[in-house]
């Protein structure tokens, strides 16, 4: 609706001074264990950060971390780690006396209000809170935000106390309650691990925006959900957009009147024009603020002009209207907070952006899975900024024995899904939401069905190995290789059974529908110091042979991710290529592992670092060849892949070569020139004769393209050049 020029100036007047005030609560807590929920303890002998986790305690606790679920001790027992007679009795297990953590510190606050709103933006393993001795409530989400009203027990004119006490382990919780699902993780790390934060306001309260961006029309859906818990009341709900850089206005105000009953709860829908946008992409990450204003409360909330989702006919991903392939990596954040080198890590936000910024842009990625377990905030403000696109999976896990998924209650788990989609969907960075890993239930097709349409943006959804619950949604696929290996004998592998997968007609049934995703591949994970992980051993033993340096490992590792990352790209299949893990715990008996040879430095393993940096260049070489022996002087054909990534062609000349394994001097070389076009794929041949000499050596192809700052791309192939016949 039109606002007359007097209402303006009063609209922007009333922002000024109606602004919710955010009272940041993070720093240094008290704290203290404890093992009934009800005895609040009569003093805290120890300190530890908020946003964090109890094991940063000081002094230390003992035994922080230690609970294996009934799902872990099957699963360590499957994999031969625990013997077939142990046994746990229950759900899980620990050495710990103590169920519960309680926190405190007192704040102060200058002046009064009409309402207040504590926020803990997540903490597990449930949260409840007392605020001057007076008990504001519980919340059991281990994953989203818990908020609590704290108008009646606030003291405006002196010291707050403020008690939170959560579990100390997962068997602290209510059997119904939904605490995660993960059947290789033997340690459970308890914190506030997110922002702990004080909401003053006047009425009406904004309690809730989601801003959903439309692009061809140039506006925004604005959704405010406002409560009024003062008297009866009419106001003026209005909305402003401007740039977050630089706070210029970006489109005209708009404005409704809204009438709200004492105590009512009322959600209003706004459309509000955005005049030449800035559309939100990985290579230009614009953000703009919409202020949110009721006349005694504003909400201020970031967003990007950006649509994602899947072609229909094509199974191709679109990004605001243009086909746009994701590449990147899983991440279990989850699974590292029990790292010993974890600490404060995560919450350091040099490290993080180190981590979500820098890294990515070095190794050519632009899309993360947030994987088995949710991220502090901080981390999706910065995925907005920096460009990521984020898979974003809520943590149901279940491909294992379901003992305590039988009591979870569903209605429970939804209220959480409805939280975690509240919490995270004005963030242009959230472009999937994911609602399970690895998983058979049918209680995740109503799942899916009961939240889907609360997302305004219409995101696709992906849902483990559950059939896709629209045309437009996703599933997802791990194609695990190198399990096969995991009972085979020297000598070294072969892999030519990827030239004859090239050649495989597409999937059918269902899958043949649907775009597919890959967020999981390799099976050749390494703990940090080059020993192989619970499930790689038998692996490097029959790649390598078990005498084997971890240097020999780690550049086995680095060369055949690589070659498997080029392949899943060169299909075409896959509208995201991403694999596991990016980020991990390195424990003793961890199953999986990063790729990281200092992880608090945040320096990656060279021969990771250097292989796929290349295999996810935007412009990919894939060279179909994997003969790990060749008989010197053959000539033959070579079949080179290319693919482009970026939106506009890509021309330039590609090179084939015999380079010494050692030296590094070509003895042969070939070269064409090549075109692919935008998005596309093309083919080239190229005929070359093997060195004469026996000897190591790299069939290295490099495709130069001038002008771009990540090329020109490398793709190679190790072998043994012989002038025997072999089998």
């Amino acid at each position: 609706m039109k606002i007359p020029t007097i209402c303006l100036l009063s609209f922007f007047f009333t922002l000024a001074v109606a602004a919710t005030e955010i009272v940041p609560l993070d720093g240094t807590w008290l704290v203290e264990e404890g093992v009934s929920p009800d005895a609040m303890p009569v003093s805290f002998s120890r300190k530890v950060a908020v946003p964090g986790l109890t094991d940063q305690a000081h002094p230390a606790f003992a035994d922080v971390d230690r609970y294996e679920t009934h799902e872990f001790v099957w699963t360590m027992k499957y994999y031969d780690v625990l013997p077939a007679t142990e046994s746990c009795e229950g759900l899980g297990r620990t050495p710990q006396t103590r169920n519960y953590f309680w926190y405190e510190r007192t704040f102060r606050v200058a002046g009064g209000c009409e309402h207040a709103t504590l926020v803990v933006n997540k903490a597990q393993f449930g949260t409840a809170v007392w605020l001057n001795g007076q008990k504001l409530g519980e919340h059991a989400g281990c994953f989203t935000a818990g908020r609590f009203d704290a108008t009646s027990a606030m003291n405006w004119s002196g010291d707050n106390r403020l008690v939170i006490r959560i579990g100390a382990h997962p068997g602290a919780m209510p059997d119904w309650a939904f605490w995660g699902s993960d059947g290789e993780k033997g340690l459970w790390t308890p914190g506030i691990y997110d922002r702990v934060e004080l909401r003053l306001a006047n009425n009406p309260v904004v309690e809730d925006v989601q801003v959903a961006p439309r692009i061809d029309s140039g506006e925004i859906v604005v959704q405010t959900r406002l409560k009024n818990f003062g008297a009866a009341r009419t106001v003026t709900l209005a909305q402003q957009v401007s740039t977050w850089k630089g706070q210029r206005a970006a489109g005209p105000p708009a404005g409704q009147e809204v009438q709200l009953a004492a105590g009512e709860e009322k959600t209003v829908t706004q459309t509000v024009p955005v005049p030449n946008a800035v559309l939100w992409s990985p290579e230009n990450p614009f953000l703009y603020v919409v202020e949110t204003s009721s006349g005694g409360d504003t909400r201020s909330t970031r967003f990007g002009m950006r649509e994602f989702h899947f072609d229909r006919a094509t199974r191709l991903p679109m990004l605001n209207g243009k086909v746009y392939y994701l590449r990147g990596a899983s991440f279990t954040l989850h699974r590292f907070f029990a790292d010993a080198k974890c600490r404060g890590l995560p919450w350091n936000e040099t490290w993080v952006r180190k981590f979500l910024v820098d890294i990515p842009h070095q190794m050519n990625w632009n899309a993360f899975r947030i994987c088995i377990g949710p991220a502090p905030q901080q981390w999706l403000d910065i995925a907005d900024e920096a460009g990521l696109l984020l898979e974003y999976e809520f943590p149901i896990w279940s491909d294992r024995e379901p003992l305590r998924h039988k009591l979870w209650h569903q209605d429970d788990i939804t209220e959480q899904v409805r939280e975690f989609m509240r919490d995270n969907w004005n963030h242009p960075s959230v472009a999937i939401w994911d609602a399970s890993n690895e998983t058979h239930w049918d209680f995740l097709r109503d799942l899916v069905a009961a939240v889907r349409g609360l997302d305004l943006s219409n995101r696709p959804w992906e849902n483990g190995y559950m059939e896709p619950g629209t045309p437009d949604d996703p599933y997802e696929i791990h194609p695990y290789k190198f399990i096969a290996y995991m009972n085979k004998k020297p000598p070294f592998f072969a892999m030519t059974d990827l030239e004859q997968a090239a050649q495989q007609p597409p999937p059918t049934g269902w899958q043949s529908d649907h775009a597919a995703i890959i967020n999981e591949y390799d099976w050749l994970w390494l703990h940090r110091d080059g020993t192989p992980t619970v499930l790689t051993r038998k692996v490097f033993d029959s790649l390598l042979g078990p005498d084997a340096t971890p240097q020999q490992r780690f550049a086995l590792n680095g060369y055949l991710l690589g070659g498997l990352t080029e392949f899943w790209r060169a299909q075409r299949q896959y509208a995201a290529v991403m694999y596991l893990a990016y980020l991990d715990g390195d424990l003793p008996h961890a199953v999986t592992c990063d790729n990281f040879r200092d992880v608090a430095a945040l320096k990656l393993e060279p021969h990771f670092q250097e292989y796929m940096r290349e295999a996810f260049k935007p412009l990919g070489v894939y060279v179909d060849f994997w003969q790990p022996t060749l008989l010197a002087g053959t000539k033959r054909m070579y079949r080179l892949t290319l693919v482009n990534d970026t939106q506009e062609p890509v021309r330039g000349h590609l090179t084939l070569a015999w380079v010494r394994e050692q030296g590094g001097s070509a003895v042969a070389q070939e070269e064409q020139p090549f075109t692919v076009e935008a998005v596309g794929r093309s083919y080239s041949e190229i005929e070359l004769a093997a060195p004469a000499r026996e000897g190591r050596y790299v069939l290295t192809a490099k495709a130069f393209c001038d002008g771009k700052p990540w090329g020109p791309t490398l793709s190679r192939r190790q072998l043994t050049i012989t002038k025997e016949k072999t089998k």
